[in-house]
C-alpha cells in the first residue's frame, strides 16, 4: 500500500482531483467491457498533461509498481484491467485536438480524444477519418492504436493502423520516443509505429498521435437483404468480394441478433428471417451506381429472399446505427455476454457460420452471431450468466472448439478486440511457442522489468491475476 507521503506527492504534481486511491473509487477502475476478468489496482491516477504522465511513471519506478495504461475501458479482452494491481494510468484528460493540418492531410491528438469527436472536427473541415469501432462515441484514440482498432468501414477503408502516421510518448524508464512523422514516405529505420500500433500498453505509453485523413466520399447507398440460411449469407459475401467490389460496410446479423435488434430498437426488422446484411457502397457517384448493380445481380443470384434499398440518408443511417446496437441489444438478454472476433478467409464464411450452428447445438447454448463478414470478421457472442458455472464451462468449450476450427481454416483468434487477459491461450495456439518467443524478446527490449502493462498477451508470464484463461489454464 502506498504511503500519505507518496500519494501526496501525486496530489501536488498531479492535482488533488485526478488522484484516487478509495477503495470504491478503485473498484470500478478494476475491470473493462470483458466479463469475467476483473482487478484491483493501489491507486489510479488521471494526469491532464505530459508533465503529470512524468510525475505518474517516476512514482511508479520509485514503487517499483506496474502501470495499466487506461482509455475508456470499452476493450474486449481485459486490456485495461490491472492484473498485477499497482497503477492504473489513466488518460482520458489529456484529450486535446492539436492540430488539423489541411495542406498535408494529417491531425494531431492527444490520446484521451474519444474518435467520434476526432470524426467530427475533420468532418467540419470537409475531411474523412474512416476508422469507426463500434465504440466510436465512448472509445479514445489511444485505445483505437493500443488495440489496432477496426470497425464497420474497415472492409474498405482498413482500420486504425491504416491511418496513424506518427505517435509519440515515454517508456516506462522515462525514454521519450516519437515514430514516424508526416510524410507518406518513410522507410527510416524498423517502424516503430507499427510495432505500437496493437501492442496493448504492453510497450510505451502513447501521448500523441498524429494520422491520416482524406477525401469523404460523394455518394452512398445502402442495401439490406435478408435470408432463410445463414450459410447463404456467407455464400453472398463471398461472392460479392470476388466479383471485385469493395463495399464501405458488408455487415451481418443472425437470427437471434434480429430479434434482440428488434426488441431494442423496433425498426421494423423481419423476425423470421436467419440473417441479414447490411450493405453500404460508398464512391463516385457513377462508381457508386455500377457497384449496387453488381451487389444487387449477386444477392440475386444466391436467391436471397428480400433486397431493399433505403430510401434515403435518414433511413441508411437508421439501418447502420441499429447494426451498432448489436451488443447492447444482445447484452440486455443475459446478465452476461461473452463477445469474441474469430477471423476467416472470406472465402470460408459459409463454412465458419455451418461450424457455429453445429457447436450451438453441440454445447445447447445460446450463441447471437453478427459482424463485419465482409472482411472476414465474426463476432459470436454468448447470452449466458457467469454465475452458472456449470453453462459458462459450455461457453469456454464452445470458443476453444471453434477458434481450433478457426485457426485449421488459415483464421486469426483476434481480428481487433486484441489479445489482453482472455486470449493468451488462444494467441499460444495460433503463434506457437517460436512465435511468442519472438515476442517477448520485443517486450523485454522495450520494458526489461515487465512494468507496463504486465499479465497481458503472454499465457506464462507469471503474473497472478487468478482468472481463468479460456483455451488455455489458469493464472
Amino acid at each position: 500500500m502506498l504511503s500519505k507521503t507518496v500519494i501526496d506527492h501525486l496530489r501536488r504534481k498531479i492535482g488533488t482531483g485526478n488522484v484516487y486511491q478509495e477503495r470504491e473509487d478503485l473498484l470500478v477502475l478494476g475491470y473493462d467491457a470483458t466479463p469475467e476478468i476483473e482487478g484491483l489496482p493501489e491507486v489510479a491516477v488521471f494526469p491532464e498533461n505530459r508533465e503529470g504522465l512524468e510525475a505518474a511513471l517516476e512514482v511508479s519506478r520509485q514503487e517499483g509498481m506496474a502501470i495499466t495504461p487506461r482509455g475508456a475501458a470499452t476493450g474486449l479482452s481485459g486490456g485495461s484491467t490491472p492484473a498485477a494491481g499497482g497503477m492504473i494510468l489513466g488518460l482520458t484528460r489529456m484529450n486535446r485536438i492539436l492540430e488539423i493540418d489541411e495542406e498535408n492531410l494529417t491531425a494531431t491528438a492527444e490520446t484521451g480524444v474519444i474518435t467520434s469527436n476526432l470524426f467530427n472536427a475533420v468532418a467540419a473541415r470537409g475531411l474523412f477519418y474512416p476508422p469507426d469501432p463500434g465504440s466510436q462515441n465512448v472509445s479514445t484514440l489511444g485505445g483505437n492504436v493500443a488495440e489496432n482498432a477496426g470497425g464497420l468501414r474497415g472492409l474498405k477503408y482498413g482500420v486504425t493502423r491504416n491511418y496513424v502516421m506518427a505517435l509519440s510518448g515515454l517508456l516506462y524508464d522515462g525514454t521519450e520516443f516519437v515514430a514516424g512523422n508526416k510524410c507518406v514516405k518513410d522507410v527510416a529505420g524498423y517502424s516503430l509505429r507499427d510495432l505500437l500500433v496493437g501492442s496493448e500498453g504492453t510497450l510505451g505509453i502513447i501521448t500523441e498521435i498524429t494520422v491520416r485523413l482524406v477525401n469523404p466520399p460523394q455518394d452512398k447507398r445502402t442495401l439490406l437483404a435478408y435470408f432463410r440460411d445463414i450459410r447463404t449469407a456467407g455464400e453472398a459475401v463471398s461472392r460479392i468480394i470476388a466479383a471485385r467490389i469493395i463495399p464501405a460496410t458488408l455487415e451481418i446479423m443472425d437470427k437471434t441478433t434480429i430479434n434482440c435488434v428488434e426488441d431494442y430498437a423496433g425498426i421494423g426488422l423481419p423476425r423470421d428471417m436467419a440473417a441479414l446484411l447490411l450493405i453500404e457502397v460508398d464512391g463516385h457517384p457513377a462508381v457508386v451506381a455500377e457497384e449496387v448493380e453488381g451487389v444487387r445481380k449477386v444477392l440475386n443470384d444466391v436467391k436471397a429472399d428480400v433486397i431493399r434499398q433505403a430510401a434515403n440518408a435518414e433511413e441508411a443511417a437508421q439501418l447502420a446505427a441499429a447494426r451498432r446496437t448489436a451488443l447492447s441489444a444482445v447484452a440486455r438478454v443475459s446478465p452476461t455476454t461473452i463477445l469474441e472476433d474469430a477471423t476467416v478467409p472470406r472465402s470460408r464464411l459459409a463454412e465458419t457460420f455451418a461450424e457455429i450452428e453445429r457447436l450451438k447445438e453441440k454445447y445447447g447454448i445460446r450463441v447471437a452471431t453478427y459482424g463485419h463478414a465482409g472482411d472476414g470478421n465474426l463476432h459470436p457472442t454468448a447470452v449466458t450468466d457467469e454465475r452458472n458455472r456449470e453453462e459458462i464451462e459450455k461457453v469456454h468449450a464452445f470458443f476453444s472448439d471453434l477458434y481450433e476450427k478457426v485457426l485449421s481454416m488459415g483464421g486469426t483468434v483476434s481480428g481487433e478486440h486484441g489479445i489482453g487477459i482472455a486470449k493468451k491461450g488462444y494467441l499460444l495456439r495460433q503463434f506457437g511457442k517460436g512465435g511468442m518467443d519472438v515476442m517477448r524478446r520485443i517486450k523485454k527490449g522495450f520494458d526489461p522489468d515487465g512494468r507496463l502493462n504486465p499479465g497481458k498477451i503472454f499465457l506464462d508470464e507469471g503474473v497472478s491475476t487468478g482468472v481463468k484463461i479460456p483455451g488455455g489454464a489458469n493464472v
